[in-house]
């Protein structure tokens, strides 16, 4: 994957850590969740070095507009890639899928 990669919505974000855990410029693990029983594209979002933070945004519902969804990305990488957030509003979080050009 380039560095301009697509952009995708992380919602779920009050079940885990909360928006306030987030920050421009932070870099997150994406990873297929393979065994989630109600969505066979889910991809669950990881700190680099911790838990989970969300999952990425699967429903028309959800979906930012100018986003993409879940199931728009899920064949776009093997089983695991990156992503960096680029905006914050409220419950949603914005984030560039960046490939493994990852900066620890």
């Amino acid at each position: 994957m380039n560095n301009k990669g697509p952009y995708i919505t992380i919602t779920g974000l009050k079940y885990y850590a909360g928006s306030e855990s987030f920050f421009p410029g932070m870099t997150l693990k994406m990873k297929k969740d393979k065994k989630n029983q109600y969505d066979d594209e889910a991809i669950a979002v990881y700190a680099i070095r911790g838990g989970k933070y969300g999952y990425v945004a699967n429903s028309v519902h959800t979906v930012c507009r100018g986003s993409h969804s879940a199931g728009y990305v899920y064949n776009m990488f093997d089983e695991e890639t990156y992503c960096r957030v680029m905006f914050i509003c409220e419950d949603l979080v914005i984030a560039e899928m960046i490939g493994d050009d990852v900066d620890e």
